[in-house]
């Protein structure tokens, strides 16, 4: 496969805040399609192969979005000493790696970075989420089973 993971999470992460509702993309030794479920949105483009990596790098544009959602999660409750943990795509959330397993991590867990932390699973793919930081879970800010946004706070760290 010629793409790499962080590359389709990066094209996810774009056909996500385009409003495209599917991309396809086939090459001779692969081929991904991603649907969202939003209201279609018809996009007609040919292009070369090498294009989509390119677009996919247009996500930064994005981040501008993350400012705002930063600034309102201190109103309704002051993180400002908390790191928070973000989910890098759009899917499922999981605590456990099956409903049997233990929780990765619990409220009160010290966590160490590169630890993970939960799983999101997006188009039948279950994505280790890892910590990016080391420090104590103070809150877990989603339920279990809960659909996911791209940049959606997942945890607050108190950090060490």
């Amino acid at each position: 496969m010629s793409m790499d993971i962080k590359q389709i999470q990066d094209l996810i992460k774009f056909v996500a805040k385009s409003g495209v509702n599917e991309v396809s993309i086939e090459e001779e030794d692969f081929k991904i399609t991603i649907k969202t479920n939003q209201a279609p949105t018809y996009v007609t483009a040919t292009v070369p192969a090498a294009a989509p990596l390119p677009a996919a790098t247009a996500a930064p544009v994005a981040t501008a979005s993350e400012s705002p959602k930063q600034q309102a999660a201190p109103k309704a409750e002051d993180t400002s000493n908390y790191v928070t943990i973000k989910s890098p795509m759009i899917g499922t959330f999981y605590r456990s790696a099956s409903p049997d397993k233990p929780a990765f991590v619990n409220v009160g867990d010290d966590i160490a970075a590169g630890k993970v932390v939960c799983i999101v699973e997006a188009m039948k793919l279950f994505n280790e989420i890892e910590s990016e930081v080391s420090g104590k879970i103070v809150k877990i800010l989603v339920d279990d089973a809960q659909p996911v946004e791209y940049d959606q706070p997942l945890f607050l760290v108190e950090p060490k």
